[in-house]
């Protein structure tokens, strides 16, 4: 049974979240959806992380099984023709051995948050960036990001409903860059807790705001207490950006 790896961009606004649930549909079923069209049975398209309802990709990554191999272009291409109008797309198709797998042999996700900061509201970036109105500094993030670098106790960044077995995780990057009115904080790891990306980005707006110090968030850090983190950015400026395998 051949395996194919799908690289997939996907707008996440008109979703509950990757992963199939009862709520709503998901990036998750469309892509489902899309294959019984196209080879007119039942797969599971297995990805590699499960992004919340809101949560854009240029580079989620997933596998599937195939009961008979079929050319990559031709997967990719019927695959796009059956998931329309959806904003989902797999951008390439590759054949893997059947010891790969999505998510588990993943060692590296790299996340990207887009914040707009400006008085003006938001036109074309409408459910694709944060709107933040007081000006940002983001000198003062990135110093204070620098912080949250390295192997820690996430509980602070980490939701009430996340489902990790540790909140210890290793994160090996966190800047913070402007561009212009563009604000963006990138991050790169392993693996994530579930709300840790925006559990930053929410905590860092207060450093850049002058509402909280470094100091401050080094103490939220080492609280390890839910409380003690800043406000949740919102699920529109967070984009899966690439997912790494060796």
């Amino acid at each position: 049974m051949p395996r194919y790896k799908l690289t997939i961009e996907y707008d996440g606004a008109p979703f509950v979240g990757w992963q199939s649930q009862a709520n709503g549909c998901a990036v998750q079923d469309v892509l489902e959806a899309g294959f019984k069209g196209f080879c007119g049975a039942d797969v599971r398209v297995h990805g590699a992380g499960r992004t919340d309802a809101g949560v854009h990709a240029l580079g989620q990554v997933a596998h599937v099984d195939l009961a008979e191999p079929v050319r990559t272009d031709t997967l990719r291409d019927a695959v796009n023709a059956h998931m329309r109008p959806h904003p989902v797309a797999i951008v390439e198709a590759e054949e893997v051995g059947e010891d790969f797998e999505a998510r588990f042999s993943a060692t590296r996700r790299h996340y990207l948050y887009r914040i707009v900061n400006r008085r003006a509201p938001l036109t074309l970036d409408r459910g694709q960036a944060w709107l933040v109105h007081k000006p940002l500094d983001a000198d003062a993030m990135h110093a204070a990001a620098q912080i949250l670098i390295g192997k820690h106790d996430f509980t602070t960044f980490r939701s009430m409903q996340c489902q990790a077995k540790s909140p210890l995780k290793t994160l090996d990057a966190l800047s913070v860059s402007r561009y212009g009115e563009d604000v963006e904080i990138s991050a790169r790891a392993r693996s994530f807790l579930h709300n840790q990306v925006r559990s930053m980005v929410g905590s860092l707006k207060l450093v850049g705001e002058g509402k909280w110090t470094a100091r401050d968030l080094e103490r939220a850090l080492k609280a390890r207490d839910r409380a003690a983190c800043g406000p949740v950015a919102p699920p529109d400026g967070l984009y899966l950006m690439q997912v790494d395998y060796d």
